[in-house]
């Protein structure tokens, strides 16, 4: 699969991606809830991603920073859940950081709700990020962010099949 796979679209302040998953529910929301499997595909191609911090409960944070391979820039962030429904919803704030989990003054701020649903052919992925502005939103593509999430998802899907496959082949 490619980044074509995932569909995108903006409905006035929010991004809304949806990508499918021939995976079962329970890994692709295990994939968005422990920092063993988000080390291994968020982000995108040529970043490596560590958790400092992921408490996935309501009140509970992820502080977390992406690393490029290449020159080692770095991008951290820093997520508040406020919702989770296992294997159903998963729902944060999410800010730019720095290394010590303070926000970052004047980057947009965006609220991400995640739902996972199940169709003929594994698992569905939506996902619905809210700005506080239509120019907040503008900012977020201007900076790649709709390439970057799109690249995250393939790496998903290729980590998610590697993991389906290591299962029937009698791996943990």
């Amino acid at each position: 699969m490619s980044g074509q796979n995932t569909q995108t679209r903006v409905e006035g302040r929010d991004l809304i991606m949806e990508r499918s998953f021939d995976a079962p529910k329970e890994l692709v929301f295990a994939a968005h809830v422990s920092p063993d499997h988000v080390a291994r595909w968020w982000g995108p191609t040529g970043w490596d991603t560590l958790s400092y911090e992921m408490e996935v409960q309501p009140g509970g944070v992820w502080h977390y920073c992406m690393r490029s391979s290449e020159d080692g820039q770095e991008s951290w962030g820093k997520a508040t859940y406020q919702e989770v429904k296992e294997n159903e919803r998963i729902v944060y704030e999410d800010a730019f950081a720095d290394l010590n989990g303070n926000e970052i003054a004047g980057m947009p701020k965006m609220q991400v709700q995640l739902d996972f649903s199940e169709d003929e052919n594994g698992t569905v992925l939506k996902s619905r990020t809210s700005f506080a502005s239509e120019e907040e939103l503008q900012k977020i593509i201007d900076m790649h962010a709709i390439e970057g999430m799109a690249e995250s998802y393939d790496r998903l899907d290729e980590y998610l099949t590697s993991q389906i496959k290591m299962k029937k082949e009698g791996h943990s």
